[in-house]
């Protein structure tokens, strides 16, 4: 499968920002093709940047502004194959049961077992993509940054990060490890980067998205992390930042697949 995406950004910093980007895609040995092109300028100049390697393959571009700037960011990828999943350690399988900022497993633990208990494995996982799609409503700009799974509930709506964070928050409780992943996704409408949750049963990670709104098939990993704070596309360490414009493609090459949901399907 050949997958085509790009994401042109525009910000504004204030003096002394240190900015980190993750919208490359994620390194992976089982591409046959990944060719990519990167360009972030202010005015007229080329920003330096600092490349950080970090867990399954992903990178994140580092760049400082001494002065205000404005910013300018042009990146496009080709990628052909599919990924071969990573084996994770168990310390990580350790840490993605924990609660985390955003997916509050102890607090949604009595909710998961009254709706869950007797479920295990993809059976399980089938039953929380269900539940979390018919138990949101998917309205665009409808949450906060600052929102996790229990907020999400109790509002019952939300967009990707929420619907993700909430199926996450779902499973850790019944023990499963359970993470986020920022991804391109060909065929989502409207078209933006996406987060969708992975959960790691009968020794594979697999993939769930409550929101339905793309073919998983099709997803390309950019990170994964506990939540989205390891995974925002755009942060500051010091200073602040406005985000002016923002646009997102991802196509592949030939007729989208139709997504089973409840199938098992891996992010390739």
């Amino acid at each position: 499968m050949e997958r085509n995406v790009s994401a042109r950004i525009q910000f504004k910093t204030v003096a002394n920002t240190k900015v980190a980007m993750s919208i490359a895609v994620a390194r992976n040995s089982g591409y046959t093709r990944l060719e990519e092109h990167l360009s972030v300028r202010s005015g007229d100049q080329d920003v330096p940047l600092k490349v950080l390697e970090g867990a399954n393959g992903s990178i994140t571009h580092y760049m400082e502004f001494a002065e205000p700037a404005d910013v300018s960011v042009e990146y496009t990828a080709s990628v052909e194959g599919r990924a071969i999943p990573e084996d994770p350690s168990t310390l990580e399988l350790v840490t993605l049961v924990r609660p985390s900022r955003y997916a509050e497993s102890d607090r949604l633990l009595p909710t998961s077992y009254a709706e869950f208990g007797g479920l295990h494995g993809m059976e399980l996982l089938d039953a929380v993509r269900t539940w979390v799609n018919q138990e949101l409503r998917y309205v665009s700009g409808s949450s906060r940054g600052t929102d996790g799974a229990v907020e999400t509930l109790l509002h019952r709506r939300g967009v990707c990060r929420d619907f993700a964070h909430l199926a996450i928050a779902l499973l850790r409780a019944k023990d499963v490890p359970a993470r986020l992943a920022a991804v391109y996704a060909p065929g989502l409408d409207p078209m933006d980067f996406h987060a969708v949750a992975e959960a790691h049963v009968n020794g594979q990670w697999h993939v769930i998205d409550p929101t339905g709104l793309a073919p998983r098939e099709t997803l390309l990993r950019i990170c994964a992390g506990r939540d989205s704070s390891d995974t925002a596309f755009l942060s500051t360490v010091g200073g602040s930042l406005v985000l002016n414009r923002m646009s997102v493609t991802a196509v592949v090459n030939g007729n989208l697949p139709v997504d089973n949901p409840g199938a098992a399907v891996i992010i390739g």
